[in-house]
Parts: C-alpha cells; sequence; structure tokens
C-alpha cells in the first residue's frame, strides 16, 4: 500500500482561518485540487467495517455547492485480501441524517449498527467503501445539511482522495447512500462524469431519498395543522440550518418564532436522536413566525436542495419502503416521475410493509445484483 501526504500546512492554515470565520475551511479563491489529500491517519479499529483489512481517516479539498474551496473529512475502508487486477472496486457511501456538529462525524463518532451491517454486506462482495462526512461534519465551519451539491462533491472528490491515499483502489466506482444520503446519491449521480472525468464513474444506488423538500417545507408556517412527530421537527431544524449554512446572506430569523430560534441553535450542536428527544411535545408549526411561501425562502432554497432532473449517464436505482414515514413513499414517487418526464428511467423498487430504516437491508436482493451488474 502506498500512502500519500499532501497539503497538511495548507490545510492547517486554512483549518485555523475557518475556525476564526465560522465558515467552510477556505484557502485561496482557486485552493487545491478537489481530490487533494491534507491529512490522513490510522482509524482505530472499533470503528473498522467488518471485513476490513486496513481502515484510514482523511481530510481532504472539495467544493461547496458554489464553486468555493472546503475541507471535508471521510473513512476509506479496504477489504482484507489480494486485490483484483485493477484494484478494489470502489462503493462511495453517502450517510443519512446524524447531525451538524463535528461530534457527529461517523468517521469519529462510528456508525449505527444498521449501517455497519449494511456496509459490511457490501465489502463482502468484494468492494472497497469510502465513506465522506460531508463538509463541516469533523472539519470546521457549518454542515449544510441536503446542499444537494455540496454532499455530491464531497462524496466525489472521496473516491479521489482515497485513491491518492491507497493505490490499490481501482477508478470504477458507484455511488451508494441512505435518507439524506440517498439524496446525495441522486445529486452524485446528476453530476459525476462532468465534475470527475478522471474517474470511472459507473451508477448509484438511493434508498429512501431525501427529495422535494422545499415543495414539503412550502405547506409549512403558523397556523397550518400541528405535526407532532419529533423526527420530523428534529429533520426540519436541521434543514432549515443547513439552508442558512449553504447561503449565510438568507434571513432565516425572520421567518422563526422564539421557539423555532431555540431549536435550530439546539441544532447547531446536537445529534440527530438528542435533538429530536430535545423537540419532544414542539410541533412543526410552533417553528415559524410567518409561512415558508412568504418572502424569499422558496427561491433561496430550490437552488440548494432540488434535486437535478438533468445529466443522468449512468444506471440510478431507487428503493423505497411503503412505511417509510421520515422520507414518505409519495415524495419518491413525485421524484420518479419528475426524473421519468425528463428521459431518466431509474430502477424503482417500492418494498411493501417496510420503514426508512428497514429498506435498507430489503433492497439488497435487488441493488447487489445492480452494482455488480454496474462493475461488469
Amino acid at each position: 500500500m502506498s500512502v500519500r501526504r499532501a497539503g497538511i500546512a495548507v490545510a492547517m492554515a486554512a483549518l485555523l482561518c475557518a475556525g476564526a470565520q465560522m465558515g467552510p475551511a477556505v484557502a485561496d479563491p482557486e485552493g487545491p485540487e478537489p481530490g487533494t489529500v491534507a491529512t490522513d491517519e490510522a482509524m482505530p479499529e472499533p470503528l473498522w467495517i467488518e471485513g476490513a483489512g486496513s481502515a484510514h481517516r482523511l481530510t481532504y479539498w472539495t467544493r461547496t455547492s458554489d464553486g468555493r474551496p472546503a475541507l471535508s473529512s471521510g473513512a476509506v475502508f479496504v477489504p482484507a485480501g489480494t486485490p483484483p487486477s485493477g484494484g478494489w472496486p470502489v462503493l462511495s457511501w453517502e450517510h443519512g441524517t446524524v447531525g451538524l456538529a463535528d461530534e457527529c462525524a461517523p468517521s469519529t463518532a462510528g456508525r449505527s449498527k444498521r449501517d455497519l451491517d449494511y456496509l459490511a454486506t457490501w465489502m463482502r462482495q468484494g468492494y472497497a467503501v469510502v465513506a465522506t462526512d460531508y463538509i463541516g461534519l469533523g472539519t470546521p465551519g457549518p454542515h449544510a445539511y441536503l446542499d444537494g451539491r455540496a454532499e455530491a462533491h464531497a462524496a466525489i472528490d472521496m473516491v479521489r482522495a482515497a485513491r491518492a491515499a491507497d493505490d490499490s483502489l481501482s477508478s470504477k466506482w458507484v455511488a451508494i447512500g441512505q435518507s439524506q444520503g440517498g439524496g446525495a446519491a441522486v445529486f452524485t449521480a446528476s453530476l459525476a462524469t462532468e465534475y470527475a472525468p478522471d474517474l470511472d464513474y459507473r451508477g448509484a444506488v438511493a434508498t429512501g431519498p431525501a427529495s422535494n423538500i422545499v415543495e414539503a417545507a412550502s405547506f409549512l408556517g403558523p397556523g397550518v395543522p400541528a405535526i407532532g412527530n419529533a423526527h420530523l421537527t428534529a429533520y426540519i431544524a436541521y434543514v432549515l440550518n443547513g439552508l442558512k449554512a449553504a447561503r449565510p446572506g438568507f434571513d432565516l430569523d425572520s421567518y422563526l418564532s422564539p421557539v423555532g430560534k431555540q431549536l435550530v441553535t439546539a441544532a447547531e450542536s446536537l445529534c440527530f436522536q438528542p435533538l429530536a428527544d430535545r423537540a419532544q411535545g414542539i410541533s412543526v408549526d410552533q417553528l415559524f413566525s410567518r409561512p415558508l411561501t412568504d418572502g424569499d425562502f422558496v427561491a433561496t432554497a430550490r437552488p440548494v436542495m432540488d434535486v437535478p432532473l438533468t445529466g443522468y449517464d449512468r444506471p440510478l436505482f431507487i428503493g423505497q419502503g411503503t412505511n417509510d414515514t421520515d422520507v414518505p413513499a409519495p415524495l419518491t414517487a413525485k421524484l420518479v416521475v419528475d426524473l421519468e418526464s425528463h428521459g431518466v428511467r431509474p430502477d424503482v423498487r417500492v418494498y411493501a410493509g417496510k420503514d426508512h430504516s428497514a429498506t435498507m437491508a430489503a433492497s439488497l436482493p435487488h441493488s447487489i445484483p445492480f452494482v455488480a451488474r454496474l462493475f461488469a
């Protein structure tokens, strides 16, 4: 294995600068090339995926959705054994909602049993797994939650960085994601070939993909029927925070009630379950002082969060559970209809009776052969 370290001095200077200004870690206007490794360290074995022969945590350079250089972090898991001719084929894993704070970053905080079991299944198929944390999770500055282009850039540049750090990895890769990461994987599918022509992108798998966020949010505001789901309230707090992080000029406070301001502030430091606990008893309508259809919310949010409907030049798999209450099936159905109206023909699988988490495992009998065909 060949491990190369690059740009550490530049990265550290940018980290200090970013910490002072509380924005994404930014160097000069051009910045290092996307995928440039800033730091490379061995990952503690308790954080490894089962079946890995080695694991590293990287920080690396990528781009925000408006093209500014920024640091992301992530993990590289390489299977045990001898790589096949041409190197290990790569899966770029885009994780679901964990929170916004550095302490929530999977490369340092660890992963749920659900995610570990799911990723171990893929590793047993003979794939290396590279797993971005996204910009701002594990690096200074805010995490722009559901800023799809920034998340896609981080996932693509994670492949570049992983290959720079480990020459046993192939240039052939597939994007795969769940929930927040499912939406990010769809963004990735629309951008990958153009953004990284140096890599051999083959396709994407998305389960429970976040989509149609702006349409759903447009119905929110004071006076709408109360929605008492603490998970949904926590998600909305992250969405609002993410838009402010992606577009700092957006006047978020003008939409929030005092309760909303408190919860959105709490979302900056609380990982998902603690935030959902904090949101107990707070219905979504209590967050707002005016409807999100007022002012510039919709115009600001659409370019950040609307899933692209063009650019898909490789196969796309979408899996959705009928009992998913985190990403309800009608939202994914609309995504599919919108894609198909633009000539995109995703491989869509619907899993009766499965909720948000259960869809991941339920999809494997279909997604495993789908990915195998992509690499064939």
